[in-house]
């Protein structure tokens, strides 16, 4: 391993020296991340690269600090329940977007009502289960409404971003972005960057950070050479067998959670023997002591985050057993049949090795895998297409709201988000769950949930991984527990 790591190393100096120096300014910096944006509307997809940008340019009525601590953002206050279904939100006065539209109780309703509009088929839809609509009270208070009781309606707002009311409606809206927040648009290069300068009339007071360029680097590799050469100030998914390489590095125990979704209804695929063997043939620990040289943990058989309310104790990492995943698929008849693994590469950390190494131990186990490895947006739209599920289609999640909320959506309820079952007593309970305010009773839903979905093998969970950020020697940041890259934190030290 470490004579490898030497080549690889030798191969990054190469590269890096073969690079042009770049001198910046005082107040510049450039960061690198794997995916270049599917759009710039922050209501539309759910798309990793997007957010990078887009949560410098628009804000959310409610905020976290970089621990996670839940604090009011566009909201002056924390909000307070109003009846069952309603909560009441206070706004901060004398904020506009950065086209001179006010921000107001306008603003939230047309937020609310956008999001939730069929039309639009935003892929966000699980952070926002069970809301109904936004009504304005007086410019500055707004009621948003639920379908029943909902205890987390404070951190679905942390994500549901506030546009204005009429640039919304513009065409132009997912190309030039407008929002309340401390960067604004300067230029949207496809293929190559995006450019956002300083907001001069921020309500929350000037960043310290003037520009800030984002360079689309698919290839690790290609954004670990550029962070040596100095090219690049900040670059995500920094490879941990270069931790020690870089001119500084930050990790963060993150909160997403890697996982193959298996289709129960596919030809293969639905036969529970078959999704068994796919999951005991996965050697979770070699994965994460090989690949991700312990930057990270065999999860725990759920998409539930370990952080998150919700997340099943009872619960290990499905066990190595290679001999009984192979004596599954022969039984099965399945052996020497096809299955469709569905990823992309260059947005999460490792993500196409981490796709090929569970389709060899699937091809070792009997099986044939064929790779479908997609460019970003034509993946996300595989991803979520409920109507022709992949047999197997790999996602990293984050749970950025620290409750099973989402992660149940997007996983395990019928029809929603990215799952692939037909259970509908387990939708039931997912509903159920969602406006359960008794908390013991509210746990114990989502125990059986995740339960039963490891018992009948609906979904591979693989690893939680750490956040591993590397940082040029001018820059100081402290990475957050959400993996927010929020630019108003960041400085510059010449």
């Amino acid at each position: 391993m470490k004579s490898l790591k030497g080549l690889l190393t030798g191969a990054v100096l190469l590269a890096a020296a073969a690079l042009p120096m770049t001198a910046f300014a005082a107040g510049e910096i450039v960061i690198a991340i794997g995916s270049e944006p599917s759009t710039l509307d922050p209501q539309a997809r759910d798309d990793g690269g997007e957010r990078a940008v887009n949560d410098n340019i628009y804000e959310t009525l409610m905020a976290r600090e970089a621990d996670g601590t839940l604090v009011p953002g566009l909201a002056a206050e924390p909000p307070t329940k109003v009846d069952d279904t309603t909560w009441q939100f206070k706004l901060r006065p004398d904020i506009t977007f950065t086209n001179g539209e006010p921000f107001n109780a306008d603003s939230v309703v047309a937020s609310v009502t956008r999001i939730l509009d069929p039309a639009l088929k935003s892929e966000q839809l699980a952070y926002f289960g069970g809301l109904t609509g936004a009504k304005k009270v007086d410019d500055l208070t707004v009621h948003i409404t639920t379908t029943g009781p909902d205890p987390i309606l404070p951190s679905r707002m942390y994500w549901m971003k506030m546009v204005p009311t009429e640039y919304s409606k513009d065409p132009k809206f997912g190309e030039l972005p407008v929002g309340t927040g401390p960067y604004k648009l300067e230029a949207f290069n496809r293929g190559q960057d995006i450019v956002l300068v300083a907001n001069p009339d921020y309500w929350g007071g000037a960043p310290a950070i003037d520009k800030v360029t984002y360079r689309f680097v698919g290839e690790s590799g290609t954004r670990l050479s550029g962070l040596v050469a100095g090219e690049f100030d900040v670059i995500t998914n920094l490879l941990p067998e270069f931790v020690d390489t870089v001119p500084k590095s930050a990790t963060v125990q993150g909160l997403e959670t890697s996982v193959i979704v298996l289709s129960t209804d596919n030809e293969v695929t639905k036969d529970a023997r078959v999704r068994e063997a796919m999951n005991i043939a996965i050697d979770r620990q070699a994965l994460a002591d090989s690949l991700f040289s312990g930057y990270g943990l065999p999860a725990r058989g759920q998409l539930v985050n370990p952080k998150a309310f919700g997340f099943n104790e009872a619960l290990q990492p499905y066990p190595y057993d290679p001999e009984k995943a192979k004596a599954l698929i022969t039984e099965a008849g399945a052996a020497g049949k096809t299955v469709n693994l569905v990823g992309e590469s260059g947005r999460w950390l490792k993500d196409r090795e981490l796709i090929e190494a569970v389709g060899q131990y699937w091809t070792e186990a009997g099986l044939v895998v064929n790779y479908q490895i997609e460019e970003f947006g034509q993946y996300l739209t595989l991803l979520f297409d409920q109507e022709n599920r992949p047999d197997a289609v790999f996602v990293v999640n984050s749970d950025e709201l620290l409750d099973a909320d989402r992660p149940m959506t997007q996983g395990y309820s019928m029809g929603s988000g990215f799952s692939s079952n037909s259970d509908a007593d387990m939708k039931a309970k997912v509903d159920a769950a969602r406006t359960e305010t008794d908390v013991a009773k509210r746990k114990a839903l989502y125990d059986e949930i995740t339960k039963k979905a490891y018992d009948l093998n609906y979904l591979a969970p693989l690893l939680n991984a750490q956040d591993i950020y590397g940082i040029s020697e001018r820059v100081e940041w402290q990475p957050r527990v959400d993996a927010k890259l929020i630019v108003k934190e960041m400085k510059v030290v010449e």
